[in-house]
């Protein structure tokens, strides 16, 4: 079994997955919008939105798409959570997500991590950066 985040925005989907896939060093494998789909009909205002993008991070994905305005709730309750080996990486990856976001718990060093942070990024995308202190690595 694997447990796959499915992001939902607010009209930015595309933009957040060029971004994602910038910072995450991912690769975005597939990405229709409404309007290329069965459904263009129903949701015309949403003809240029992502219905559906998938991009593949090392052996990991994460799934988005564009959710129409009647529908669309800001994420509460849950974080992705980048799990890293390298603090220098994560202080980085933590850096380029706080861009326009708001940070949450600045990254530094915590007694179960040798760095994390949590910040909401400038999409709406809550997230947790993490690099795990020997100790905690394996719990």
């Amino acid at each position: 079994m694997k447990i796959t985040p499915y992001l939902l925005f607010s009209g930015q989907c595309e933009e957040a997955f060029k971004t994602y896939e910038r910072v995450l060093g991912g690769k975005i494998i597939a990405s229709f919008t409404f309007g290329d789909s069965p459904m263009a009909a129903q949701f015309p205002e949403m003809a240029n939105k992502i219905m559906h993008a998938r991009m593949d991070v090392g052996d990991q994905m994460i799934l988005g798409s564009d959710c129409p305005p009647a529908y669309f709730q800001q994420p509460q309750g849950t974080s992705v959570c980048l799990e890293l080996d390298d603090t220098a990486d994560a202080e980085r990856v933590f850096r380029e997500l706080s861009e326009g976001g708001t940070v949450k718990m600045p990254i530094q060093e915590t007694f179960w991590a040798k760095r994390y942070g949590q910040v909401t990024d400038r999409f709406g995308t809550p997230w947790m950066v993490n690099v795990a202190a020997p100790a905690y690595a394996a719990a």
